[in-house]
């Protein structure tokens, strides 16, 4: 017999007759500010249960299932959520962990799509080959972040901390990324030939400074007024970009192709190894 107790009072809130909670069925159960932390529920069923404010730090949540469930300003830092199951299809359906703790936590091939995490703090998060389609992560802290390899398409990451993230090889088409801040991260690639996806990407007013974008694919993607400065651009595949009053001081254009891309008042006299063609104008 397991007994869960609130985190401040003690008091018991659930009586669980079980031996383990790995596996156990906790779905539409009221839980909130309950203690778990450090609790094994390996393959637990938290479906649409109450967790706001819940103490699920250091648990092991590996394989859970928690769509529909609010976590709401839980507490899950260092938590195993490798493998769970935490979104899905239509966002009614999907977790809600709006200003929620997950900094260290371990996402690995988790499924967060549709998941709303606003102004969550993801700080040091393992989210590799995690799905993260469509999740809302506005005005999160995701910075250090290990995101290889992801999927954040659609993602709504507008005003999201990402400075020193690892964003290798990660798919981030048609992603929100205006007036992220995104200094230092790396979204070159591991492999010979490989490169990290951001066709169509909203980066207006991003700061990019001193990131790594060798290579990459940021075919259409808005740049608007972005800061590029001391980016690596090498070799990036621009086609249609819109550059239009971007900060390009000391940016490394090495090896790329602006003939269709819009580069309107940005500052391309201060830009390294940038091949401008003579028809455009207006660059300063």
């Amino acid at each position: 017999m397991i007994e869960i107790k609130n985190k401040e009072t003690g008091k018991v809130m659930e009586t669980i007759r079980l031996d383990t909670l790995v596996r156990a069925d906790l779905r539409d159960m009221r839980l909130d500010g309950a203690d778990l932390s450090c609790m094994d529920l390996r393959g637990a069923d938290l479906r649409r249960s109450d967790l706001v404010g819940a103490d699920l730090s250091g648990a092991n949540l590996s394989t859970a299932l928690l769509q529909g469930a609010n976590l709401s300003k839980a507490d899950l830092s260092e938590t195993d959520l490798s493998q769970a199951q935490v979104g899905a299809e239509l966002r009614s359906n999907a977790a809600i962990l709006i200003g929620a703790n997950l900094s260290g936590a371990n996402f690995l091939r988790a499924d967060l799509r549709n998941v709303e995490i606003r102004r969550a703090n993801l700080q040091g998060a393992y989210l590799c080959h995690a799905d993260m389609r469509d999740t809302d992560f506005y005005a999160s802290n995701l910075s250090n972040v290990k995101a290889r390899d992801a999927l954040l398409i659609k993602a709504n990451l507008r005003e999201a901390d990402l400075s020193g993230a690892d964003l290798r090889d990660s798919h981030l088409n048609d992603a929100n990324l205006v007036e992220a801040q995104m200094r230092g991260a790396d979204l070159s690639s591991r492999y010979p030939g490989g490169f990290t996806v951001l066709n169509l990407a909203n980066l207006e007013r991003a700061d990019l400074a001193g990131a790594n974008l060798r290579n990459i694919s940021a075919v259409s993607a808005n740049f608007r007024n972005a800061n590029l400065t001391d980016v690596d651009l090498t070799t990036a595949a621009l086609g249609g970009a819109i550059l239009r009053r971007a900060k390009v001081t000391n940016a490394n254009f090495d090896g790329v192709e602006l003939a269709t891309v819009t580069i309107a008042f940005a500052n391309f006299s201060q830009a390294c190894n940038a091949a401008i063609p003579s028809y455009k104008k207006d660059w300063r």
